[in-house]
């Protein structure tokens, strides 16, 4: 992305010519990827306005994509891959895209996502299967499937998405990208379809550290309208990138949870370990987490789960104006109604679970779970592990490599690094680190509450020595 602001800065490229490639691309590849649920109509006119005026900020005529959970009030939709949400109207961008226009991106559109009503892996009724760009028949992982392919197959600069669990990490890895979950509460979610908001957080897909951080720097900070941003600071992550000296840096390997569900992986992992070392790096061994074995099995996890996604999805359907059903209730007989597009499928039993419960946040056996997910998770977890050893980070596989797409069995059991920062409301970094059968594989660099500097640092410092982003094949692109 540096090589687009100088080239925007020195004037050799409009936002506008920037903008047209782009959707040039969009074009040709989308029909075959599947990334890109719709195109903004007015992103050609953004980009000019931006030529005519003066520089708004860092990301200047920069075209970037969204994942279709994060609200635009202009005339793109929101719809969170669903048919029957064409309706709803937002009044104000979501709090993280409002910062990006702020800083001068242009928006070019809405990325695909994994359906709320589930199924594999990147398909939804309103955008179909997104698609691995290095082999099409495999999967893209994840809730962020379009917005990390998009970026990977160079449909866009950077891309926004957003991550519950995995949702971020693993199309990260799958996509041969740099993807940040950051700590929750370091970027706004308000604005944003909610999956647990406990867990949730937005964050950059990216071709590169630095770039993610560029992002993250801009969307990140306090916001009124999410209270969990409250006394955020603002920092530019950018300056937490330098030398690849890693001397004096502890880095703990918990093998037992994240390690030995897929051999690629973990040799992928491996050499990524060795790596590290040569910058400097104490690798320590036997640094399991506690419990982390039983987070999703644990009775509070399912509690939580249950009431927070009812209360969230119900909230954001009933405040937001529109033609589109205002509760959970309504959204399942929509889709009823609506059953040879929506329901052709998959069926949508999670969906009439949520709208059989009552949520209620006050309830005192919610709020003991989510205490006790909290405490096992943060303090009895990532805390208690990371001050043993004196750790500045764990170190681990993000996620096996891509698996073909099934549409009548679906995916496999989830596993890899995102489980234990996501139920703590950690932040990780997942960076490209090898490859298996022309399939990427990452490693993700994980840490306390705000570490974020710290896992720059290392991701940073890793990526600048190993270096395993490439393109894929298919898909070139020159910008």
């Amino acid at each position: 992305m540096a090589g687009l602001r100088k080239a925007l800065a020195d004037g050799s490229l409009s936002a506008l010519e920037l903008t047209r490639w782009y959707l040039d691309r969009i074009k040709r590849f989308n029909d075959e990827l599947c990334a890109v649920i719709e195109v903004n109509p007015d992103a050609e006119a953004e980009a000019a306005r931006l030529d005519a005026g003066p520089a708004r900020g860092p990301l200047h005529g920069i075209p970037v994509l969204l994942k279709d959970n994060l609200d635009t009030a202009d005339r793109m939709h929101t719809t969170s891959g669903s048919t029957v949400m064409l309706g709803s109207r937002p009044v104000r961008d979501a709090t993280a895209v409002a910062r990006l226009r702020a800083a001068g991106a242009v928006l070019l559109g809405k990325a695909n996502k994994t359906s709320w009503i589930l199924g594999p892996a990147g398909w939804s009724a309103r955008g179909g299967q997104t698609r691995n760009p290095y082999d099409p028949s495999r999967s893209p992982h994840g809730s962020s499937s379009g917005s990390a392919v998009a970026a990977s197959a160079n449909l866009c600069a950077v891309a926004l998405g957003t991550e519950t669990v995995g949702s971020i990490l693993g199309p990260a890895a799958a996509n041969c990208l740099v993807g940040v979950k950051p700590t929750t509460g370091l970027t706004s979610r308000a604005g944003m379809i909610p999956g647990i908001p406990s867990f949730d957080s937005v964050g950059p897909l990216a071709r590169s550290v630095a770039d993610a951080a560029e992002v993250l720097s801009v969307i990140a900070g306090p916001d009124p309208l999410d209270e969990a941003t409250a006394g955020v600071p603002l920092l530019d992550y950018r300056s937490f990138l330098g030398a690849t000296d890693l001397r004096g840096v502890r880095l703990g390997v918990p093998r037992k949870m994240f390690f030995g569900y897929s051999e690629a992986a973990d040799a992928v992992a491996e050499s990524a370990l060795e790596v590290l070392s040569r910058l400097g790096a104490v690798v320590v061994e036997g640094t399991e987490i506690p419990g982390a074995d039983e987070f999703t099995t644990h009775p509070a996890f399912g509690r939580v789960v249950v009431n927070e996604t009812a209360h969230g999805l119900g909230h954001y359907l009933a405040r937001t104006p529109g033609s589109h059903p205002r509760t959970i209730a309504a959204l399942v007989e929509a889709n009823r109604e609506n059953a040879a597009v929506e329901l052709e499928l998959y069926e949508q039993d999670v969906l009439e679970m949520l709208a059989a419960h009552t949520p209620d946040l006050n309830d005192p056996g919610y709020r003991d779970a989510l205490a006790t997910m909290r405490r096992k998770a943060q303090a009895e977890g990532m805390d208690a592990v990371m001050n043993e050893y004196r750790l500045d980070a764990l170190v681990m596989p993000t996620c096996p490599p891509p698996w073909l797409i099934d549409a009548v069995e679906g995916d496999p059991e989830p596993q890899g690094a995102a489980l234990v920062p996501g139920v703590a409301g950690y932040p990780a970094i997942s960076v490209p680190a090898g490859w298996t059968e022309g399939l990427p594989v990452g490693v993700t660099f994980a840490g306390r509450a705000f570490s974020e500097p710290v896992l720059f640092r290392l991701a940073h410092a890793f990526e600048q020595t190993r270096r395993s982003r490439r393109p894929p094949a298919a898909f070139l692109g020159d910008r």
